[in-house]
């Protein structure tokens, strides 16, 4: 008994092939889907859709590795690999993203930098990124003229 936390944490629930399940799955442990999904999956582990499978609906988990479809929004707490069998279509969300060449991937995609409570970027991560698009920070040169635009003396 005293090993049960330990045989959680090692046990991996499987959904096999053909198998079609329908809702939400919540698990304190892996999952490995070779069949198809429907709904939500909720992991306190990693998730790993198999080349045959399939997931329509939401992915919550710390990790994944997808060789099959997801149509739907992925979270991962940490890290997400995008096998080269992978077709995602949706949105997702993750520290860090693994993308194999091969796999396919439309939507939108969030990684890294987490979003200010107001949802917009901070002052300073402004500044980062007016300072990396010019090579520099100075913001009385940018105010001065549009993005683009450039003078020209006809005067010459």
């Amino acid at each position: 008994m005293a090993n049960q936390p330990n045989a959680v944490q090692d046990q991996v629930n499987l959904i096999g092939e053909g198998t079609v399940f329908e809702g939400t799955v919540r698990a304190e442990s892996d999952i490995r889907a070779s069949g198809r999904i429907i709904g939500t999956l909720d992991v306190e582990g990693k998730v790993m859709i198999a080349e045959g499978g399939s997931v329509e609906g939401e992915i919550l988990a710390t990790d994944a590795d997808i060789a099959g479809e997801v149509q739907g929004e992925i979270h991962i707490d940490e890290r997400l690999v995008l096998k080269s069998t992978a077709q995602v279509d949706g949105v997702i969300e993750t520290d860090r993203l693994v993308v194999e060449e091969g796999a396919q991937f439309t939507g939108e995609c969030e990684m890294g930098t987490p979003i200010s409570t107001n949802g917009t970027p901070s002052d300073e991560e402004n500044a980062r990124t007016r300072e990396s698009a010019s090579g520099r920070n100075d913001e009385e040169d940018s105010a001065d003229q549009p993005v683009g635009v450039s003078s020209v003396d006809d005067s010459a």
